[in-house]
């Protein structure tokens, strides 16, 4: 015998509500009135006068209203970005250059660069913010890194 056909031998579902002689008639397993015996009604997370799950455990964390768009590039992406010679970029970077070369998605409204990583050409990187690593190793490699006041 096929094992599709043992899962379906005797399996038939109950039909409620279809007269006395059934079994299942009448009250159709509901009990006698009250709120539960109505169709329609679901109790959803009441627990019956205990305080709910959702209201004894504790509210953590916080959403921020103000989302700011800052694209974040650290140094090692910044010179693979250079290494790759299609890219072709001069001796500027900044986010508009960025956003017409499509390096970088164009939702993003300002330019943060990180210090992980090296770079080895020197290069006048223009941005809003920059980490203190960022700025020394810019410095160190003979390029400038600028930043936007406000």
């Amino acid at each position: 015998m096929e094992l599709n056909n043992l899962l379906k031998i005797n399996k038939k579902k109950i039909r409620v509500g279809r007269g006395i002689g059934s079994g299942k008639g009448k009250t159709s397993s509901r009990g006698h009135k009250g709120q539960k015996s109505r169709s329609g009604v679901a109790i959803k997370s009441f627990e019956g006068g205990q305080m709910p799950l959702y209201r004894r455990l504790p509210k953590r964390g916080f959403k921020s209203i103000k989302i700011e768009n800052i694209a974040i590039l650290n140094l090692s992406r910044i010179q693979k970005i250079i290494d790759k010679k299609q890219n072709e970029l001069k001796n500027d970077l900044n986010l508009k250059i960025l956003k017409e070369k499509k390096l970088v998605n164009q939702k993003y409204l300002k330019l943060k660069i990180l210090g992980s990583g090296q770079i080895k050409t020197n290069i006048n990187i223009t941005a809003n913010f920059a980490s203190k690593q960022a700025l020394q190793k810019v410095e160190k490699a003979g390029g400038k890194l600028t930043l936007i006041k406000k």
